[in-house]
């Protein structure tokens, strides 16, 4: 073990050819890299006490670990927090952990077939996470559960800004939709719905009824997971 952490102790010009970051990727591809490893390839260099991948590895375990947590840290957070990260380096995390977010965005775009409740967050997920307050989103179905579009109702929480059923059904409407999959997140990380979620999930499935637009599920994302009604019996 002394071993292990005498040689990240060493500044990265001094490691083994295949043990530096990015003569590793060139090596042995970016799928060899551990995300600490990504990271110091894009800081370039650490402080006087660490090395890249040290200092890098303390951001990952500031974020327990989890790249979605990473990306709330603002450019302030990362300059104030860690010795060694100036605006500079802050900017270029952001900036490529933002990348990350929109390639995956680009993919949720693609008109998808949803068959189950996990396509489903797999397609909001990317949308939901990474929020500090709560977000109300629909994904709007043709006939043969296909994503029209994925809209956003309302931001703030439900008792702010409401997932106001009119505007709801008007997108529905407006869309000739077959169905609807109601959404939003949990930023407390408690997947588990509210008496809230239950009571608008209940109004909202019976709306749906009248306009013959059927609620397939309602999906509450959180970072490393969701809740789905239609899974649990409740739609």
């Amino acid at each position: 073990m002394s071993d292990f952490r005498d040689k990240y102790k060493k500044p990265i010009k001094e490691w083994a050819e295949d043990d530096k970051p990015r003569e590793k990727l060139l090596l042995k591809g970016k799928g060899s890299l551990s995300n600490s490893e990504l990271i110091a390839i894009l800081i370039g260099s650490g402080n006087k006490d660490m090395s890249a991948v040290e200092l890098a590895q303390q951001i990952m375990n500031a974020a327990h670990n989890n790249l979605i947590e990473l990306s709330k840290f603002t450019v302030n957070d990362l300059t104030k927090k860690f010795k060694g990260i100036g605006t500079a380096k802050a900017v270029t995390i952001v900036a490529a952990l933002e990348l990350g977010k929109r390639r995956l965005m680009e993919q949720a775009l693609e008109r998808k077939q949803i068959k189950s409740s996990k396509d489903a967050y797999e397609v909001l997920v990317p949308f939901l996470t990474d929020k500090y307050a709560e977000e109300f989103r629909i994904l709007i179905l043709d006939n043969s559960n296909k994503v029209i579009n994925n809209i956003t109702i309302g931001k703030g929480g439900f008792s702010s800004t409401g997932a106001d059923s009119k505007i709801i059904f008007k997108e529905a409407l407006q869309h000739n939709a077959s169905s609807i999959i109601l959404s939003h997140n949990h930023p407390s990380g408690n997947k588990n719905p509210s008496n809230a979620d239950r009571s608008l999930t209940k109004k909202l499935v019976e709306a749906g009824k009248h306009l013959d637009i059927n609620i397939l599920d309602h999906i509450i994302v959180v970072n490393d997971g969701y809740y789905s009604f239609a899974d649990e019996g409740e739609i």
